[in-house]
């Protein structure tokens, strides 16, 4: 899967997490995923994608639109989710030479 920054969105009372990813390309571009994570068995995470990209050209636009989404996936829940702004990771680093 590679490695992801994720911010909890909502805590469900199973313990499983409502979780969302933000990455910035570099290029100006940034993206918001959606992902459900759960403890499975011999204590591993279980992280499952939700949805697709979420993209904008900034960030905070980015990630109202996941969490637009994520109202719409748990609507019961909508009250108590996290709001915009959410971490993010910069991207791997650059191997552009100048």
């Amino acid at each position: 899967m590679g490695r992801l920054n994720i911010d909890p969105l909502w805590v469900f009372p199973d313990g499983s997490q409502l979780l969302i990813s933000t990455q910035n390309d570099g290029d100006g571009r940034f993206t918001c995923e959606l992902y459900m994570a759960r403890l499975g068995s011999e204590d591993r995470l279980d992280v499952r994608v939700l949805t697709g990209y979420f993209e904008s050209s900034t960030c905070l636009e980015a990630q109202e639109s996941a969490y637009r989404g994520a109202r719409r996936l748990y609507p019961d829940t909508a009250e108590g989710m996290k709001k915009p702004p959410y971490l993010i990771w910069a991207g791997p680093p650059s191997t552009k030479y100048p």
